[in-house]
């Protein structure tokens, strides 16, 4: 039998000479920026900046607008706890929606609902009728809308950007999060809340919501990715009526299948568990007895535990841009979990030192490599995770966060007082290297990411965005023409 010539022999030199150029334009451009040349992550990611900003502008909006009326801690409290039970009641049931509806849907659905309602709120405020369980009732909408919004977003961006560009994609909303949701979002609420009052910061939360819809609308919508035939058969079989089983029932089969899949798979159950033991050992330390090392051992005040949170996300931003400008570790699962181990000895310091500008180094280094890892991670979940599965795996992953983080909060205080400040650092510190270590050998971890490589070759990446076409990474030069 004849063999065929390659393709490219046959092709004019003109398209030729195009191919090269936008090889050579693609990888002149840095890895962490490559998804931007993508039409529709660029417009995805404009929904996610939107987004963003509009939380950091409600965190100190609502603190403020809760003073202006009248209230205190107890109010901020009550408010605050009603966000937390929207997104612990929908977490779980927003992966499962998120594996049987369109996701660019659901943040569609999100972020009108989150105008809306901010909206109001900020209307009542400008005209002086705004009251407390009103707040906390557009609070409570909020959170279950958050619970819908990160499945939704996980199990959507590996539908818009090519595998190989997922780490660089995980990596810019790394460096986003701290960004605007710590430092941009707050501080533009702050100058709003001086120069006018919390109900116009308000206004523009809600506006921020009208932006991230509008460009959501610009997403193309695309069908559904699926890994195996199998995958296939299954994603249709949900979409399909389920007879006389009720639809609340269907979606919590869909969960119980959720967790199902993560108690048979060993590397996912292996670091769900280690990262709820971290949360559990680090978030009350860090976040309830750091102010009270800043104030008692240090001598310092608001400024310097500003400066350590300050710290925190600025290592954030900069350990999630520094992975995100690489290509995925071959051992990815032991690198991943190692960072998030290692990174946890700096906390050890805040129990050792009474200096704040050590405080400050060891918060830059926990933030770097806490949020390294965490880009690792969305990226291993996008990758090996079915795609049929990854709302509800990526829902479970944000539950595990948000049930572990109110309880060591709570236990924080009184574990300080009972065995003193440098115990608990200690802890804190030190437990995660051994959890971790226990983690990867119960799991198999090493012998199992050695069988499941990840890591593309640059050529092949090539290779396959060139078979996928002008749909699957758009050059700049083709979606001109």
């Amino acid at each position: 039998m004849r063999r065929e010539a390659p393709a490219s022999r046959h092709q004019p030199r003109g398209i030729r000479s195009l191919d090269e150029n936008r090889k050579e334009k693609i990888m002149a451009t840095p890895r962490a920026l490559r998804p931007l040349r993508n039409p529709a992550y660029r417009w995805l990611a404009a929904a996610l900046v939107a987004s963003m900003v509009g939380a950091g502008i409600w965190m100190v909006a609502l603190v403020w607008q809760i003073v202006a009326i009248g209230g205190g801690a107890a109010e901020l409290s009550m408010v605050a706890g009603a966000s937390a039970v929207g997104m612990l009641l929908t977490t779980l049931l927003g992966g499962a929606l998120a594996d049987r509806m369109s996701q660019r849907r659901i943040l569609l659905v999100v972020e009108v609902v989150r105008a809306a309602s901010v909206g109001v709120v900020a209307l009542l405020s400008l005209a002086g009728g705004l009251v407390v369980w009103q707040l906390a009732a557009v609070a409570f909408v909020g959170g279950v809308m958050a619970g819908l919004y990160y499945p939704a977003y996980s199990a959507l961006l590996p539908t818009v950007v090519p595998e190989d560009e997922l780490m660089a994609a995980n990596g810019f909303e790394g460096m986003a999060r701290p960004v605007l949701m710590q430092a941009g979002g707050p501080a533009l609420a702050s100058g709003l809340i001086a120069v006018t009052s919390p109900g116009a910061a308000l206004a523009v939360t809600a506006l921020t919501g009208v932006v991230a819809a509008a460009c959501l609308l610009r997403v193309p919508t695309r069908a559904r990715r699926h890994d195996s035939d199998g995958g296939a058969e299954q994603a249709e079989r949900m979409a399909q009526p389920s007879g006389t089983r009720h639809p609340a029932l269907a979606l919590l089969l869909d969960v119980r299948d959720g967790f199902a899949f993560m108690v048979r798979t060993p590397w996912l159950l292996g670091t769900l568990v280690f990262a709820s033991l971290l949360i559990l050992l680090i978030m009350g330390p860090f976040e309830v007895l750091v102010p009270f090392v800043v104030k008692d051992v240090a001598g310092g005040g608001p400024a310097e535990h500003a400066l350590i949170l300050a710290a925190f996300g600025i290592g954030g931003a900069v350990g999630s841009a520094v992975i995100a400008s690489m290509r995925m570790p071959r051992r990815y699962l032991t690198v991943m979990n190692l960072l998030w181990a290692f990174g946890c000895l700096p906390l050890a310091v805040f129990g050792l030192t009474d200096q704040v500008w050590i405080m400050v180094v060891a918060a830059f280094l926990v933030g770097a490599a806490f949020n390294g890892g965490v880009v690792i991670w969305g990226t291993l979940l996008q990758r090996r995770v079915p795609a049929e599965m990854l709302g509800r795996v990526s829902s479970l992953d944000f539950f595990v966060s948000l049930a572990f983080m109110p309880v060591s909060m709570a236990i924080a205080g009184p574990a300080g007082e009972a065995v003193g400040l440098p115990v608990v650092f200690l802890i804190a510190g030190v437990a995660p290297l051994v959890i971790a270590a226990v983690a990867i050998v119960a799991a198999r971890m090493t012998r199992d990411e050695a069988a499941n490589p990840i890591d593309v070759d640059e050529s092949e990446a090539e290779a396959e965005a060139d078979a996928a076409g002008p749909a699957a990474s758009p050059a700049p030069e083709l979606a001109a023409a």
